[in-house]
């Protein structure tokens, strides 16, 4: 799919997407077609890489310049709102004073930058530069919308852990017969790859800040404007980073906590099979002895020598129960 823009009056204009201009000030291309690529690489003379060349983790083939055209790919984040985010790669093409964006997924910062664009007294959009550190911002707040709502559903599993009785801050602690321990490792996996995927994306997009920003040591002229918002950008990335790896810190600690729990679990059920085992041994050792069926064995002729023997048994599986209890065993 393709999408032209221009820029009328200060703002971004749609433009139709059958016929690709110099006019087009910000060319968007999601899982484009051969001959929208091929169009695109005629008009700017550049060759657009390939989503396997996307996807590539070296540096050299992530932020390059070739053909008078400078090539950034950044790590992406879609559905971020659902059960299932993912990474997705987009390349950044800046030539003369025009963007080509190039990405496989629909992501909302690139919508989202569209609209506030397209009003009037709209952000900078005058170049393919401020669309893209436009659009760049768009991406840093919505991580950082994701960023606290992981922040809040981590909250909301801690209390779960550690809530004390009753309710906590609107939380209600759940007690061992409801506390579902194996949903809670799953939680707590799912919140970790997540803020996993928000530290690979931050990364990518410091690095692409700051390749850009450095340009101007190359020779070409990165506008003063630009370098002011590529350094909020970074500080927003660099700090948005420090906090996903507090919070990963502290799920951690969370699955630590969590598998304790389960251990101690265990011990406590392993703990009740020893307790009745040895609870249960005198009535076994008495049944055992009168059992034997010696003749010798007065009790045998006894007519209260069954109901003594079951009252033997009985008691001696009592007491030891009554102590148990008493020493805090049970």
């Amino acid at each position: 799919m393709l999408h032209l823009f221009s820029n009328t009056n200060g703002q971004l204009v749609s433009a139709s997407g059958d016929v690709v201009s110099n006019e087009a000030l910000w060319i968007d291309l999601v899982s484009p077609e051969p001959t929208e690529v091929a169009r695109v690489e005629a008009l700017l003379d550049i060759e657009l890489p390939t989503r396997a060349e996307m996807e590539e983790i070296e540096l050299s083939a992530r932020l390059y310049t070739e053909a008078g055209a400078e090539f950034m790919t950044l790590t992406a984040l879609a559905r971020l709102d659902t059960e299932e985010p993912i990474k997705t790669p987009v390349t950044f093409i800046l030539k003369n004073r025009s963007l080509v964006t190039l990405r496989y997924a629909e992501a909302k910062p690139f919508a989202a930058y569209s609209m506030r664009a397209q009003r009037p007294s709209a952000a900078p959009c005058a170049s393919g530069e401020e669309i893209m550190l436009g659009i760049i911002e768009a991406m840093i707040d919505r991580t950082a919308d994701a960023l606290e709502r992981v922040g809040n559903e981590i909250d909301g599993i801690s209390h779960e852990i550690f809530g004390r009785n009753g309710k906590r801050n609107g939380h209600v602690k759940a007690d061992k017969k409801t506390r579902d321990l194996q949903s809670l490792l799953d939680r707590i996996g799912d919140k970790t790859e997540l803020l996993t995927m928000i530290q690979e994306s931050l990364i990518s997009v410091s690095r692409l800040v700051a390749y850009h920003a450095a340009l101007d040591r190359r020779g070409q002229k990165v506008g003063k404007e630009s370098r002011s918002v590529a350094k909020l950008i970074q500080r927003d990335a660099s700090s948005l980073a420090d906090h996903a790896r507090a919070l990963t810190a502290r799920l951690n600690f969370m699955l630590d906590a969590t598998l304790g729990m389960i251990n101690l679990e265990q011990n406590q059920i392993i703990k009740i099979f020893s307790v009745a085992s040895v609870a249960f041994l005198p009535p076994t050792l008495v049944a055992s002895i009168y059992g034997m069926n010696f003749q010798m064995m007065p009790e045998l002729n006894w007519e209260f020598g069954y109901p003594l023997a079951i009252g033997v048994m009985v008691m001696s599986a009592v007491v030891p129960y009554l102590y148990f209890k008493r020493r805090g065993w049970l």
